[in-house]
């Protein structure tokens, strides 16, 4: 029987495959763009890039074509034409939700994992291909109702609406104002390029109120590089601000 695929995520990274490739496969590369800062992630990269896949490398017609295959048949694709050397296309395939116990209809955690690291990885091999990350997190941040939804009291008000590229500058509830650029938007997810004294990356992931009662959560991740202990303080603690002044006495906030 033919297994069915489901393209999960499928994007261009302006970058040469050799370069994307070795962010996948050394361990201290793929740190810099991979989940987020936690006391296991070393462990989780360990696993999951290392001990986890198998690869293997082929030339198709003009196309260079790595790949990584793991178990659970979820396989990620980089393919470079010939014609085209500085760009890479990748893609994460994952097999269908039939038959499939973990999936609960409306959110699948690791699609939505996939579609957020790819996006992280574009960024980090894109915009800071020499400097290592922190990164800052907030996690189960209630939505709010249809009339009071959190992003809306953080200052993100139509961020839907504005078009890929597009400027969003938002106020945050503190009255500091929040400038970027939209990188994408999925049913479930925004991912913003936010300008600064350096360039960082905030990811939204949203869960529905279907898969978490009674409005739903937010996540938000944030990809800092090349700060030093000094500003990085300052950014961690505008972010906990942020989020504590958009859900009082509720925000989460990890951080490393």
């Amino acid at each position: 029987m033919t297994l069915e695929l489901r393209q999960i995520v499928s994007i261009d990274i302006a970058a040469p495959l050799g370069t994307v490739w070795q962010h996948l496969r050394e361990p201290e590369l793929v740190h810099r763009w991979y989940s987020w800062d936690h006391d296991g992630l070393n462990a989780e990269i360990q696993q999951v890039f290392v001990d986890g896949p198998t690869e293997t490398q082929d030339v198709v017609g003009d196309e260079t074509i790595h790949e990584l295959h793991w178990p659970h048949h979820d396989t990620l694709t980089l393919r470079s034409a010939v014609h085209e050397p500085q760009h890479t296309h990748l893609t994460v395939t994952r097999r269908s939700h039939q038959g499939t116990s973990t999936f609960d209809g409306i959110r699948d955690e690791v699609d939505e994992g996939w579609i957020a690291f790819a996006h992280q990885l574009r960024f980090a091999v894109t915009v800071h291909p020499d400097q290592e990350r922190r990164t800052l997190s907030s996690f189960g941040l209630p939505a709010g109702d249809r009339d009071d939804r959190l992003l809306d009291r953080a200052g993100l008000v139509g961020v839907r609406g504005v078009p890929i590229g597009g400027h969003v500058q938002a106020r945050r509830p503190d009255g500091t104002l929040l400038g970027g650029t939209l990188d994408y938007v999925t049913p479930l997810q925004i991912g913003l390029r936010l300008h600064g004294i350096s360039e960082m990356y905030l990811v939204l992931m949203e869960t529905p109120a279907a898969h978490t009662p009674p409005h739903g959560t937010v996540d938000a991740i944030l990809s800092t590089y090349g700060l030093d202990d000094i500003t990085f303080g300052q950014v961690q603690e505008r972010w906990g601000r942020w989020w504590a002044q958009a859900v009082p006495r509720q925000a989460r906030v990890t951080s490393a």
